[in-house]
């Protein structure tokens, strides 16, 4: 990989690490709505993304059911889960995408697995188990269950992206965001309250924190990857974008003062390590695997 393509990389990454924690802060401590502000963020990218709808692409109703799955659905479960959750333990359990779409892909495609990417999975799932379990109250994070639900979601919507045919990144962004925007708000007038006037009386950092979403994450961060993506193998790509869930942890407790605890050491770099030895393992029926839910509306 060039250097070029690599500080490339380097600042995706970067982006989709500090978005977690933007998100984070904006969700709880400013409290904003995060089915409203998944919607403003969808409602953007789709605005911003209007001259990528054409040509309308086949499979548009499939198309539209992906949308809900890695846009509605997994973002809503996403933000809910950052608000229930720290940012440093969200960045880590948002990797278990790349063992689960490995499951996936063994139980919908026919992939089959040796001992090492078996070692991965098992040494994944303990990892964030083991950060997201409280021994002292015997409890089990719900914040961190809401994600672990998003990655299902999101690999899911992976696995049925292989049933269409080949779009841009940008093409992708446009349309989740097309079919994404208005679900989320339908749900958050039903559900949530007040979060027009949270929103607006949160002042520019909330509107710069969604304008960083819609251009740093989804525009400037799935466009370079998918760059990336038409030039290198994703086995060279996905250890790489480990770096995402490193950057999350770093700005978690440089930004929001969030503990560093010993459970979340351990289990994060057990977690890590697992999703590294599958990312360095080919997936024959599903290389995108290896990227967990970097192929679908991105990373956070």
């Amino acid at each position: 990989m060039s250097f070029r393509d690599f500080l490339l990389l380097f600042f995706v990454c970067l982006a989709w690490g500090i978005n977690l924690v933007l998100t984070r802060w904006v969700v709880a401590d400013l409290a904003v709505p995060p089915f409203f502000f998944a919607a403003v963020r969808f409602a953007g990218v789709a605005l911003f993304l209007i001259p990528f709808l054409r040509p309308v692409p086949e499979k548009l109703f499939t198309l539209a059911v992906i949308s809900v799955l890695i846009g509605s659905l997994n973002f809503a479960l996403l933000f809910i889960g950052l608000k229930n959750a720290e940012a440093s333990a969200v960045a880590v359990t948002g990797q278990l995408g790349v063992p689960i779409s490995t499951l996936m892909s063994m139980a919908f495609l026919g992939e089959r697995i040796g001992w090492r990417r078996g070692l991965g999975i098992m040494l994944s799932f303990a990892g964030v188990m083991l950060i997201a379990f409280d021994p002292t109250s015997f409890r089990i994070s719900t914040g961190l269950m809401y994600v672990v639900a998003c990655a299902f979601i999101g690999s899911y919507g992976g696995i049925l992206m292989k049933q269409m045919p080949a779009l841009t990144g940008l093409q992708v962004q446009a349309w989740v965001g097309l079919f994404s925007f208005a679900p989320l708000f339908a749900i958050s007038f039903l559900w949530e309250s007040g979060q027009v006037s949270t929103y607006v009386q949160g002042g520019w950092p909330v509107w710069l924190a969604s304008l960083f979403a819609i251009f740093g994450v989804s525009i400037f961060g799935h466009g370079g990857f998918y760059t990336l993506i038409k030039k290198y193998d994703v086995s060279m790509l996905s250890p790489l974008t480990l770096m995402t869930p490193l950057w999350g942890v770093v700005f978690g407790i440089l930004l929001l003062n969030e503990p560093i605890s010993p459970r979340l050491l351990l289990g994060g770099g057990m977690a890590l390590a697992g999703v590294f030895i599958i990312a360095v393992r080919q997936n024959t029926r599903l290389p995108e695997a290896a990227l967990g839910k970097k192929i679908g509306a991105g990373d956070s």
